[in-house]
Parts: structure tokens; C-alpha cells; sequence
């Protein structure tokens, strides 16, 4: 019998990978879930956490090890918990994304079709255009460990722009030098709890101080040094975030020096985006998710179609152009300010924006008697609720096109669409966030029927 206890050691055969990133293994029939392993390689693993049917383990040593797996490229890898995969070559870690998203697909939305590519990064180092760095109680200025509220202190980070690392250490610096206190989650006193930096395509950046009240001290020396630190920066903006937990991003906002917002461009269209407005955080990627969504929708320029979740309204404008008239539905009333000035600076007319829930929305032009060709939903990363994919198929369009950061979330969906009367017909994954376990997908849904409504 094999021992299955805390600190036993098994040499195991790792077969693939977990939704967390994880090398999977198994003994004796149960899972093995192991630390930084690659798919292929042979390990003496050591048994760190044991549950009834499934333990968490660390590689003792490698016996034989994989040719994907290479020498990670930065030096906080395995302790920082933002990347997962800076021990594989991206071929393997492009691999491991596709099956992810294959394996939701079969497992969870009961579906046969085949994720036909993934779509890698031209340019997986420095693509983020939005970095969110946490702040501890003691002024450490990082990123969080892995399952754990911890700031790792990070002074260069792989994913983020350099504008951004220039930002965290110059307010790192600020805080230290006039004593200004972060914020303690237990006692929820203190000041900084984020450090918020978004950078366009132009270079130029936006950096915004979340804060547990509504000033701080010494706000002209912050403005100061982060001028003199990041090149291209246009404004300076507080927030404010007294509420208890770990959401970032605040209820009202102050500018304390330049503008609130910042300019970019993607596929073709000009986007105005505020502190608190979605926006794909890798720019180059997103054009070519967009690209794979818009030839899911096969648009011909005559049909109505909604978008839901349309934050800015970036994909809404590029459907726009593709059809005969475009609605979007936004819950964050800034995002669709910011989509409503997006649509009219870029001269497009053919799009009207609602700021609701997406159920609700989906419910009230449902009842209305709205019949869109096309519905595209992006969700956050639970997913659609019932009632969402209940009111898009009282609605009957002829497609569904669903962009997914969670292949989970769109494998379950998948299954309850299915049983709305959509089947699924094609899927595409992207990776928009190299060096982390996280990966972008999009699916396309048909009705069943081919008399034109939906089975519901």
C-alpha cells in the first residue's frame, strides 16, 4: 500500500496541467497536484498538503526532466504569485493553454468540437497596459504571493510596462521619505492600499493612488516625483476606497494634477479610457481576439447585433462597422460615458449604449421584442448567470459569440446554452496574458433549429 501522508516522497510521471497551473500527477489513482512541474517529466515529488482524494506536493528532485522546461527568467518566480509559467518554453505553455480550454470544452460544456488554434503573443515581455500593484501596511510595494495577501516587494516586473515599475518605485520612494502609512487589511487603518498605472500605445501613462479616505499628505510632492520618475506621465488621479475586502478600485475620484484619462487606438478606432473603465490589457493581443470575434459573428452588414458587457465599447465599434446596427449593454456608468464620447469622436452612428445589467438589459429588449442577428458577450470571469443565457435565447439570434477569460465559466456556460438551444459550432483560444496560467477564448454558438427559432 502506498503511503499517502505529509512528507512522503513517490517518484511520479507528470501528465499535464491544473486550471492553476500546476504539473498534474497521480498515485494510486488520485491526484497529485505539483508545484512548477512540466508535463512529461519524471519527479521524486514530497507531499506537502493531503486530502482525502486529491495532495499539493513540491519537486524534490527532478529525475527526468522535460525538454519544454527552461531556466525561469526572473528572479521572483515561485515566490511573487503572478506569473505561472516562466519554467516552460511558451511553445509549451501555448500547448498547456489550448488544452485548458479544450478540456473545459469536453468535460464541463459536453461538446465534440475541437479548439481549432491558439493564437500566441508576438511579444510576451512588457504587454501590460494596466499594472495594479498592491501596498502593505508597512509601505512593501509588489505584488501579492501566491493564495495569500502578502506583498512580494517587485522592482521589475516581465509583464508590466517599464512606465508602470518607474511609477510603483517612485511612490515607494514618496511613501518612505514623508512616512506616509499603507493600509492594513486587519485593522483597515492606514492610507495607500494600490498603486494603478494604465500606458497607451504612444507611451504616455495615467497613474492613480487608491486610498483608504480622501487626500493624503504631501499630494504635491507625490505629483512632483512622479513626474520627474515616469516619462510620458499625463495625469495623476486619487481614489477612493474605504470599503472593507480586497476590491481595488474606489467610489469617486480626484485629479491632482494633468487629465483623468488617456488615448489609444485599437483596430482602427480611438478609445477614451478612464480609471475605472475594461479595457483588454494587452493591446496587441486584443486586436487579434477582436479579429477572432468579429469572424465568429460572419457579419454582412445588415444585421443588429448586441453586445454585452461592452465596458468601453471596444468590441461594440468594431461590430458596428460590420453590421447595420450595434447595441451595447455596460453596469458601470463611467465606462458607458467613456463608450457614448467613443462612438461619437469616432463618427459612428449606427450604436446606441445602455448602462444596466446585462440581465436586465438581455430581459427588458427581449420583452421589448428585440430580435438581434448576433449577441457577443465578454463576461467577467464568473461567467453568464442563468438569466442572462435564458434572456439571449428568448431573443433568438442566430449566433452567440462568447469571449471568455475563464474556460470553466465558458465550458459550464456552454452546457447551459446547449440546453437553451445553441450548440456549439467553433473555438478559438488567444493568449493574451503570457508567462501566466490565465488564457483568453472565443466561442461560437448556433441555433439548433433551422426554422429560426430557438428551442427554449
Amino acid at each position: 500500500m502506498t503511503e499517502w501522508k505529509k512528507n512522503s516522497v513517490h517518484r511520479l510521471t507528470v501528465e499535464g496541467y491544473s486550471s492553476e497551473g500546476m504539473g498534474v500527477a497521480r498515485l494510486d489513482g488520485r491526484v497529485v497536484f505539483v508545484q512548477r512541474a512540466v508535463a512529461g517529466e519524471t519527479c521524486d515529488v514530497q507531499l506537502m498538503k493531503v486530502l482525502k482524494n486529491c495532495a499539493y506536493g513540491r519537486i524534490a528532485q527532478i529525475v527526468t526532466p522535460s525538454p519544454a522546461r527552461q531556466e525561469p527568467d526572473c528572479p521572483w518566480f515561485g515566490r511573487c504569485g503572478g506569473c505561472d509559467f516562466r519554467h516552460l518554453h511558451y511553445d509549451e505553455e501555448l500547448r498547456a493553454k489550448r488544452q485548458r480550454v479544450q478540456d473545459a470544452l469536453t468535460r464541463l460544456g459536453g461538446s465534440d468540437v475541437e479548439v481549432e488554434e491558439i493564437l500566441g503573443a508576438a511579444q510576451p515581455l512588457h504587454y501590460r497596459n494596466k499594472s495594479q500593484y498592491p501596498v502593505s501596511a508597512d509601505g512593501t510595494v509588489g505584488f501579492y504571493r501566491a493564495r495569500s495577501h502578502q506583498v512580494v516587494p517587485v522592482d521589475r516586473c516581465l509583464i508590466q510596462h517599464p512606465a508602470a515599475d518607474a511609477a510603483d518605485a517612485a511612490v515607494a520612494a514618496w511613501m518612505k521619505r514623508w512616512r506616509v502609512p499603507g493600509y492594513d487589511e486587519k485593522t483597515r487603518k492606514g492610507l495607500v492600499r494600490h498603486i494603478y498605472v494604465r500606458v497607451n500605445q504612444a507611451g504616455e501613462s495615467l497613474c492613480c493612488l487608491l486610498v483608504n479616505g480622501d487626500a493624503l499628505p504631501r499630494e504635491q510632492e507625490l505629483v512632483e516625483a512622479l513626474r520627474a520618475a515616469v516619462p510620458g506621465l499625463t495625469g495623476v488621479v486619487l481614489g477612493r476606497n474605504t470599503r472593507p475586502g480586497n476590491v481595488i478600485l474606489g467610489d469617486s475620484y480626484r485629479t491632482l494634477w494633468g487629465q483623468d484619462f488617456l488615448m489609444d487606438t485599437l483596430r482602427g478606432f480611438t478609445f477614451r479610457l478612464s480609471v475605472p473603465s475594461f479595457y483588454q490589457v494587452n493591446h496587441d493581443q486584443a486586436e487579434v481576439l477582436y479579429g477572432k470575434a468579429l469572424e465568429f459573428a460572419a457579419l454582412t452588414g445588415r444585421e443588429t447585433v448586441l453586445d454585452l458587457y461592452c465596458g468601453i465599447g471596444t468590441i461594440t465599434l468594431c461590430l458596428a462597422a460590420a453590421s447595420a446596427r450595434a447595441i451595447g449593454a455596460e453596469i458601470v456608468p463611467e465606462a458607458i460615458a467613456d463608450a457614448r464620447e467613443n462612438a461619437a469622436r469616432n463618427g459612428v452612428e449606427n450604436v446606441s449604449f445602455f448602462c444596466a445589467d446585462a440581465g436586465d438589459i438581455a430581459a427588458r429588449l427581449a420583452e421589448e421584442g428585440l430580435r438581434p442577428d448576433v449577441v457577443t458577450v465578454d463576461p467577467p470571469r464568473k461567467g453568464l448567470a442563468p438569466e442572462v443565457i435564458d434572456s439571449i435565447a428568448k431573443m433568438a439570434p442566430d449566433r452567440v459569440v462568447y469571449v471568455s477569460c475563464d474556460p470553466g465559466t465558458l465550458g459550464r456556460d456552454v452546457q447551459r446554452f446547449d440546453q437553451a438551444g445553441y450548440r456549439l459550432v467553433r473555438a478559438a483560444a488567444v493568449d493574451m496574458f503570457p508567462g501566466t496560467r490565465h488564457v483568453e477564448s472565443v466561442a461560437c454558438l448556433v441555433r439548433k433549429d433551422s426554422a429560426g427559432t430557438a428551442a427554449l
